[in-house]
């Protein structure tokens, strides 16, 4: 099973964005846990922030060096696992 991809994403209040994914889950995340931390210093200009979109690999991005993993957002907004999405994750042998 392939993971459902971001087809909209639209910056909201704070360090909110709202997502739109194309199996219809869709929703708010909040981001300000790592606002102001590392690169996303740069989300401190709110317009900067508001230019938040889909890359064209997919990503939720805001410039070429700042994007977020469209998965581990689709993770939180609908509090889904990653075994949950790819069963097959189960099966695969871990090195140690």
């Amino acid at each position: 099973m392939a993971m459902p991809e971001p087809i909209n994403v639209e910056p909201r209040e704070g360090y909110r964005i709202w997502v739109e994914y194309d199996d219809g889950a869709s929703g708010e995340v909040d981001l300000s846990d790592v606002a102001g931390l590392g690169v996303f210093k740069a989300w401190l200009d709110r317009e900067f922030f508001e230019q938040v979109h889909i890359s064209e690999f997919g990503a939720i991005a805001w410039s070429d060096e700042i994007d977020i993993c469209p998965d581990n957002v689709y993770f939180d907004l609908t509090g889904k696992t990653p075994t949950e999405m790819m069963p097959g994750l189960r099966s695969q042998p871990v090195d140690v």
